[in-house]
């Protein structure tokens, strides 16, 4: 069995890195992440590619590929902590994928594809939502413990919040009403938005360990590089071993999304468990190797770091995932006698 990726993936993920290396510099990403917003010329290049579409169905205006393709692009957007609605605006594509009838798939889905008519989502069921990129939405997807509902953004009260991960745009969203999503496949939906989030942050544990490895072969102490004592080398290697076994997990779980649907809650939450450890560890071990330089402002890997501690929240929590992957596979723990 080949576990690579096909001539077409490999092409797509050169693609991905080369544009977003060449547009989202780290002193571009720094200027958009200071004054908190978005480059709409580059957000209309990224449309122009066809990403915002890459998993939906050619029928509505995507280009009918699979997870594995979204993925790619997930790692590679996350590596390069590219402030855009790219992962919003995918999660309600996968929501509105899996749970939406016809007629709303038809309305709503090719706008998303094209990223013309933008969508939105909220990562966890809530009744005051905090939704990624909801200022910018046409339409919001709000899950709820027994659904979701579709809500037009002109309809819901949407307040700006600041996190400490400046690189993404965040509102708390209420509203009253919207259009129910009838499908039954939402847990998909949102097992596949797993997915997704944790090829982000592997793609930003993989950026994390670079800069600290790159570090360590260029500082010098007592006349060696610091990257030969063991202190460090160990650490980097843990680096390492943590991001890989977030990658293998995650494009396990995309692979699963399509060929063996069965197996994807479980994949899913392993996948995202692991993720969502590996890119705080990986951000916190790098700040470790970087010394007092990683600590200021001025140094870029305090975006990596508040990105992996807000994006490591959406969609449940390592802790939340490991318990549910202990039900998955029935060994949840007995309830405490009182």
């Amino acid at each position: 069995m080949d576990f690579g990726l096909t001539d077409e993936q490999e092409e797509i993920k050169r693609t991905a890195h080369e544009f977003l290396s060449a547009r989202f510099t780290p002193e571009r990403v720094r200027e958009l992440g200071e004054s908190r917003s978005y480059d709409d010329a580059l957000w209309k290049q990224i449309c122009e590619l066809g990403w915002p579409g890459i998993a939906i169905d050619e029928e509505h205006g995507g280009q009918g590929l699979g997870m594995v393709e979204l993925v790619i692009l997930c790692e590679e957007l996350g590596y390069a902590c590219a402030p855009t609605p790219f992962l919003s605006n995918t999660a309600a594509g996968l929501f509105i994928d899996a749970g939406a009838s016809d007629d709303q798939r038809e309305s709503r889905l090719p706008g998303i594809a094209s990223g013309e008519a933008l969508g939105a989502a909220a990562f966890a069921p809530e009744e005051d939502a905090v939704v990624p990129d909801a200022e910018g939405a046409a339409v919001i997807v709000l899950p709820l413990r027994d659904g979701a509902v579709l809500v037009e953004a002109s309809d819901a009260a949407i307040e700006p919040l600041e996190l400490i991960d400046s690189t993404r745009s965040y509102a708390r969203v209420t509203a009253a009403g919207g259009e129910e999503l009838p499908g039954a496949d939402l847990h998909t939906g949102a097992d596949r938005l797993m997915v997704a989030v944790a090829a982000e942050l592997t793609g930003i544990a993989q950026r994390a360990m670079e800069m600290a490895v790159e570090y360590a072969k260029e500082r010098e102490q007592f006349g060696r590089a610091i990257g030969s004592y063991q202190a460090v080398s160990h650490r980097c290697a843990k680096m390492l071993l943590d991001t890989e076994e977030a990658r293998s997990l995650t494009y396990f779980a995309a692979w699963a999304a399509d060929a063996e649907p069965d197996s994807l809650p479980l994949a899913a939450s392993m996948a995202k468990a692991r993720a969502s450890d590996a890119a705080w560890e990986v951000c916190a071990s790098a700040l470790q190797v970087l010394g007092g330089i990683g600590f200021t402002w001025e140094h870029d890997l305090h975006f990596l770091l508040k990105r992996a501690k807000v994006t490591g929240e959406l969609m449940g929590s390592a802790r939340q995932h490991r318990e549910r992957v202990a039900e998955l596979v029935g060994l949840a723990a007995e309830p405490v006698a009182t």
